[in-house]
């Protein structure tokens, strides 16, 4: 269990990285315009976030 928490963390790591990497002026952007978001907003994209990430785990099993 440990082991695919920590395969998962460093997929993670590697996804997250991927856009500063390659685009960073994009990332940038990106970042500054969700900086500008209301918190019910910021709630709703973790919420859809998490969601796709459920589902995503579900059909992987």
């Amino acid at each position: 269990m440990a082991s695919n928490l920590l395969l998962a963390l460093a997929l993670m790591l590697v996804i997250e990285g991927l856009l500063p990497f390659l685009a960073p002026r994009v990332w940038r952007e990106t970042f500054r315009r969700a900086t500008e978001l209301a918190d019910g907003q910021l709630r709703f994209v973790g919420l859809i976030s998490m969601t796709v990430g459920l589902i995503l785990l579900m059909i992987a099993k």
